[in-house]
């Protein structure tokens, strides 16, 4: 593989890190902070930010995986590198087309009224409760990319 090939992979795990960390622990909490008094306006934001860094993540993992293959090839399967990109690809797709889904369909039920001002309080909170791990999953892995990216 050639030089600009590897500076493109580091610039790519810095956008999906970058972006899983400053919307996760930075945007989101700001947004729930500046409109506590809407909550849902500032979850449907958050939500929108997450939505498209599950994106960010999607094209990331596939130039990673495809860009670690031809790099290094079958024993890109032996590298830990490697299963962290796929971890993190997994836990965004169920995220954007599991979780994301089933909190969005509580929502619709709940209404006209907020999701945590109604009978589907409790399983919102446990489904997003569900989320929220797996976004820290991905964030610590984010690390393994971070160290491991240059090898």
């Amino acid at each position: 593989m050639n030089a600009w090939s590897d500076r493109l992979a580091l610039i790519v795990i810095t956008l999906w890190v970058g972006a899983l960390w400053v919307v996760g622990y930075v945007v989101a909490p700001s947004l729930f902070s500046q409109l506590a008094a809407d909550k849902p306006l500032a979850g449907n934001l958050a939500g929108r930010l997450f939505e498209l860094v599950a994106y960010i993540g999607f094209a990331s993992a596939a130039y990673l995986l495809l860009h670690r293959l031809l790099r290094s090839g079958i024993f890109a399967l032996k590298q830990g590198f490697f299963w962290a990109v796929v971890i993190m690809l997994l836990i965004a797709i169920a995220g954007q087309f599991g979780i994301q889904p089933m909190m969005a369909d509580l929502k619709a039920q709940a209404l006209p009224s907020d999701v945590m001002h109604s009978d589907f309080a409790d399983q919102f909170s446990l489904i997003h409760g569900i989320a929220s791990v797996g976004y820290l999953v991905q964030s610590l892995l984010g690390l393994v990319l971070i160290f491991k990216g240059r090898q």
